[in-house]
C-alpha cells in the first residue's frame, strides 16, 4: 500500500519504504562531500601558517576552528527537531547551504591575503558556516542510512562513514596538488561546485524517511533531563574520541612540518595516510564485523590509539609519519560510526536525537583539541611530541568509556 506524509514531517508512516537508487546515491556520495569539505581547512594549515601565506601563529590557526565547533553543535542539536518540523529533506539542504558558503568563503579569502587580519575574520565566518553544514548534514546523512537500510544499519552506518572518509583522505592529497600549482583555492572552488550539483539532485528526490510501525509516538523533541542515562556514556565516548581524532587530524602536518623537518608534501601525505586509514578501517570493520562482535572491535580501538600515540611522539621522519599516522587512522576508523549505530540500535525511537546529539559531542572534542593545543604549543611552550605523548591519557579513558559502553543491558 501507499504510503503516506501525514504530517509533513518528511517521516512517512508505514511499515517499509524501499528507497530508490538515486536517493541512495545521493547520500553516500554527499558523505565524501562532507569529508573533502570538512577536511579542506586543516589539510591547508601550511597556507594559513606560513609567511608565504596568511601568516598566522599557531593560537590565531586553533582560534579559527572555534566558530566551527560553536555551530557544529548547535546544527546537530537543532537538526532534529527541524527535521520534525521541516522534514529531514530541508535539513539536509540546509547542511549543504552551509557547505556551499564555507567553501565559497575560504576560496574568496585569497583575496585578502595581504592583510590577514580581515582575512582572519571572513575565516571565522567561514569555519562557522562549514560547522553548521556539518552538523545537519552529517545528523541526516546518518539518519538516512540507518533508515534506509534498518536490517543491516550497523554496516550501512559504517559504509557511510567510510565514504566520508574517502572525502577527508582525498583533501590532502587534492591540496597538496593544488598548492604545487600555486593555485590552492581551486579546490574550495571544486568543492562548492560539487555541493551545488548535490543541491540539484536533492531537491528533485523525495527523501522520505519511512517510520517503523509503532514509532510513531516517537519523541519530537526532548529536554536534557529526560534522556536515557546512557546517553551519556555514549556522549563521553564520541567527546573524547573527538579529541584524539583532531590531535591526529588538525596537528599532524604542523608537528610534522616545525618539528621532524618533514616537507610539507610529504606531511600532506601523512595526512593523506591518516584519513585514507580511517576510510581502509572502517570498510574492513564492515566486513570483519561478520566474523567478531563488533563491540568488541570498539573496545580494542582506543586500545590501540594509547600505543600509537606514544609511537607519534618519537616518529624519525617523513616514511615514518607516513606509517604511524596511518596506524592512527586505523585505530580511529570504527568508532564514531559505531557509536552512533550503537546508539540508535539501542534506543532505535530516538535514533535521530542520538545522532544529532552524538555528533554535537564529537564536536566539542573537536574544538577542545582544535583550538587547546594551540595556547598548549604557542603560549606554554610544551613541544607537538610531548602533546601527543599526551594523548594516551585521553585514549585510556576513551577505553574504559568503551567499556562501559558495550556492558549494554
Amino acid at each position: 500500500p501507499a504510503l503516506q506524509d501525514t504530517q509533513g514531517t518528511g517521516v512517512v508512516a508505514g511499515s517499509s519504504q524501499a528507497a530508490s537508487r538515486t536517493e541512495v546515491g545521493l547520500v553516500y556520495v554527499a558523505a565524501v562531500m562532507q569529508g573533502l569539505a570538512l577536511v579542506t581547512f586543516p589539510a591547508a594549515s601550511s597556507i594559513f601558517t606560513s609567511p608565504d601565506g596568511f601568516g598566522f601563529d599557531s593560537t590565531r590557526y586553533g582560534v579559527m576552528f572555534v566558530p566551527q565547533v560553536v555551530f557544529a553543535i548547535l546544527a546537530a542539536g537543532l537538526a532534529p527537531k527541524l527535521a520534525r518540523r521541516w522534514g529531514l529533506r530541508r535539513v539536509l539542504l540546509m547542511g549543504f547551504a552551509g557547505d556551499f558558503a564555507a567553501m565559497a568563503l575560504l576560496a574568496l579569502s585569497r583575496l585578502l591575503i595581504d592583510v590577514p587580519d580581515t582575512a582572519f575574520v571572513v575565516l571565522l565566518i567561514a569555519t562557522a558556516s562549514l560547522g553548521l553544514g556539518f552538523g545537519a548534514t552529517v545528523m541526516a546523512l546518518n539518519t538516512y542510512a540507518e533508515a534506509f537500510f534498518p536490517e543491516r544499519a550497523d554496516r550501512a552506518v559504517l559504509a557511510l562513514n567510510a565514504l566520508l572518509g574517502v572525502g577527508t583522505a582525498l583533501a590532502p592529497a587534492l591540496v597538496a596538488v593544488v598548492v604545487a600549482l600555486g593555485a590552492w583555492w581551486l579546490l574550495p572552488v571544486a568543492a562548492a561546485a560539487f555541493v551545488v550539483v548535490l543541491s540539484g539532485v536533492a531537491v528533485t528526490q523525495p527523501l522520505e524517511v519511512a517510520e517503523a510501525a509503532g514509532d510513531g509516538d516517537a519523541p519530537r523533541s526532548i529536554g536534557l533531563s529526560e534522556l536515557p542515562r546512557r546517553f551519556w556514556l555514549y556522549a563521553a565516548s564520541v567527546f573524547l574520541y573527538g579529541f584524539v581524532e583532531t590531535m591526529n587530524g588538525n596537528w599532524a602536518m604542523l608537528y610534522l612540518t616545525t618539528e621532524r623537518g618533514v616537507s610539507v608534501q610529504g606531511a600532506s601525505f601523512a595526512l593523506t595516510a591518516f584519513w585514507g586509514m580511517v576510510t581502509v578501517g572502517r570498510v574492513l570493520i564492515a566486513l570483519v564485523a561478520r566474523f567478531v562482535p563488533p563491540r568488541w572491535i570498539y573496545l580494542g580501538l582506543p586500545l590501540a590509539l594509547v600505543v600509537v600515540f606514544q609511537i607519534a611522539a618519537r616518529v624519525p621522519g617523513e616514511t615514518g609519519g607516513i606509517l604511524i599516522f596511518g596506524l592512527a587512522g586505523l585505530a580511529c576508523s570504527g568508532f564514531l560510526p559505531l557509536s552512533i549505530s550503537f546508539g540508535g540500535g539501542e534506543f532505535p525511537r530516538l535514533a535521530a536525537v542520538m545522532a544529532g546529539g552524538l555528533i554535537a559531542f564529537y564536536q566539542l572534542g573537536y574544538g577542545f583539541a582544535a583550538f587547546g593545543i594551540g595556547p598548549l604549543q604557542g603560549l606554554l611552550g610544551w613541544s607537538f611530541a610531548t602533546i601527543f605523548a599526551a594523548g594516551s591519557l585521553i585514549a585510556l579513558p576513551l577505553a574504559v568509556v568503551a567499556a562501559l559502553v558495550i556492558r549494554r543491558p
